[in-house]
């Protein structure tokens, strides 16, 4: 889902109790989790000990993201443990990435991924949190 896309939404589909949240900061953090996908599942056919650790961050970020786009159901409180979670996970890949950033480009782009999306998702969460 694109920018537009989440300006024009209309609001009857905007999320209950979500009606103040920044979408433009929301569509940043779902591009983080979209980014961090893509270089996770790249990562993951490296060989490298630290493949399990990227599918893993891999299915979480896809999660977030698709979680995210679903404009109904979502309440306040189930998006800010998708967020803790999506958090965690990167931090996981971000981890065992970085055993091997030194001698991987990979490992190191992988690394640099998580870390971003970890950033883009706290944003998202004190957003959320400073406006309830």
């Amino acid at each position: 889902m694109d920018a537009m896309m989440m300006d024009t939404a209309s609001p009857s589909m905007k999320m209950p109790g979500m009606e103040t949240m920044d979408m433009a900061m929301m569509q940043a953090c779902m591009d983080a989790c979209s980014a961090c996908e893509q270089a996770c599942t790249v990562c993951s056919t490296q060989g490298m000990d630290c493949a399990p650790a990227c599918m893993n961050t891999a299915d979480m970020c896809n999660t977030m993201m698709r979680s995210m786009m679903r404009m109904q159901g979502m309440t306040p409180a189930a998006m800010m443990s998708m967020l803790d979670a999506c958090m965690a996970m990167c931090q996981v890949g971000m981890d065992s990435c970085m055993e091997h950033a030194e001698t991987s480009d990979v490992c190191r782009m992988c690394a640099q991924a998580c870390k971003a999306c970890m950033d883009a998702c706290m944003q998202m969460r004190e957003s959320m949190m400073a406006s309830a």
